[in-house]
């Protein structure tokens, strides 16, 4: 067996143009698969650490999922809010240890406005835990501090001290849209979290309540421009809403009675959710997709394998003379199969490598900024279990289709009139 692989190896070199061709093939197909399989299980795991150690989301009846995307990833809208009043309710239960409300519905420049309060800081927990870090400056103190995230510092350029401007709504508002009258200034800067934390500006739930005096019937009241600073610190800056509160429990186990308790609550109507199943809610939803794309690259791998058998095929009628000489030499129909299926063997499996190479290099080299940008999270360690599976998988298939062109060899060879006993 030893000899016959050497000679495999050996015959695969004289034809090294059409075969580096067919292997550049196979590689390209695997890697294709396992990009994807990475990139879905990178962007569970970096959704999935986008907020941890929180035990409810509660906000509007709107769904779980719409709720989840809204006030942890910042996609989409509420739908309606909760009053201040019934978020006290929620924060005087005694199976709560602590809570964080947050108000959204303005930019600056694109980036999601977050009214909260200063608890955000200590309890919102990512990446299976790991507090938020202030890297340059300190948390808001003032009415009209902020606190942005480390991609709008780097997109934006802006440092401590940069002064900003709030626009209403979430979309790409105009000038008259602006609370420019009220303007903030940054005075602190996240570290990077690989998370929509990154892309958001913190600012105090008073702070929401200031900027939008003058603003209560959803346009800009004319007479807002008069009001000014000195009269709005004032005024009571206690919110009459709040978008959502996250929710930390005294007892892990109390968990589903809480949710039960404020979901079924007789005043305001309210939804409860467990961040980790809302998540599950959504990958069910998607799973579809995910599967097709699967399939896509399963297709690709396979389109690869049939280069191989291709590649072989074709080079059948310029080997016949090979064929010949080796049956001649003593070999036996057995020994001719064998040797085409090695070749095809031999270049699945270093096609396969190369696939499983080409992913990690690409991965190494891009790990770092999708983290930084996206919040996904790649493994770029050593091979894992899908990695090992999918090149024996593509190795084993490679053998079997090398059947084929071997069995046609054979056939051949004893035809060819060179009869040496089987």
């Amino acid at each position: 067996m030893i000899a016959l692989l050497s000679l495999a190896w050996r015959s695969l070199l004289n034809r090294k143009g059409s075969v580096i061709l067919t292997i550049l093939a196979v590689a390209l197909s695997v890697a294709l698969f396992l990009g994807v399989e990475k990139a879905r299980n990178g962007a569970r795991e970096g959704f999935g650490n986008t907020i941890s150690g929180t035990d409810l989301i509660v906000g509007a009846p709107t769904g779980s999922v719409n709720l989840l995307l809204y006030t942890v990833f910042r996609m989409g809208n509420a739908t309606a809010e909760i009053s201040w009043p019934t978020y006290q309710q929620i924060a005087a239960r005694e199976d709560i240890a602590w809570t964080v409300p947050i108000s959204l519905g303005d930019n600056h420049l694109g980036y999601r406005v977050m009214g909260t309060t200063t608890d955000y800081f200590e309890h919102y927990k990512h990446g299976g835990g790991k507090p938020l870090k202030i890297a340059e400056g300190a948390i808001f103190d003032d009415l009209f501090d902020a606190v942005i995230g480390a991609e709008v510092a780097r997109d934006l350029g802006y440092t401590v001290g940069t002064p900003l401007v709030l626009t209403h709504g979430l979309g790409s508002a105009g000038f008259e849209a602006a609370h420019d009258n009220r303007p903030f200034r940054v005075v602190g800067i996240l570290k990077p979290t690989g998370t929509p934390v990154d892309r958001s500006v913190h600012v105090s739930l008073e702070a929401i309540t200031a900027i939008h005096v003058g603003w209560e019937s959803g346009a800009k009241n004319p007479l807002a421009d008069t009001i000014t600073e000195e009269m709005i610190r004032s005024f009571n800056l206690t919110p009459r809403t709040v978008t959502a509160v996250f929710v930390g429990l005294e007892r892990k186990g109390t968990i589903l009675t809480t949710r039960r308790a404020i979901n079924t609550n007789k005043g305001e109507p309210l939804m409860a959710i467990i961040p980790g199943e809302a998540l599950a809610e959504l990958w069910s939803v998607t799973a579809v997709a995910e599967r097709a794309l699967l399939a896509v690259s399963a297709f690709v791998i396979a389109v690869g394998l049939v280069s191989i058998l291709t590649s072989i095929l074709t080079s059948l009628n310029e080997r016949r003379r090979e064929m010949s000489i080796l049956r001649a030499t003593g070999a036996r129909p057995h020994h001719i199969f064998l040797l085409l299926v090695l070749e095809a063997g031999l270049v699945g499996f270093i096609g396969a490598v190369l696939g499983i190479v080409l992913v990690y290099v690409i991965l190494g080299a891009l790990a770092p900024m999708l983290q930084a940008q996206y919040g996904v999270a790649f493994g770029t360690g050593l091979p894992g279990r899908v990695d090992l599976t999918v090149l024996g998988a593509v190795t084993g298939a490679s053998l079997l289709i090398g059947a084929v062109p071997a069995i046609a060899a054979m056939r051949r060879s004893l035809a060819d009139g060179l009869s040496v006993r089987l």
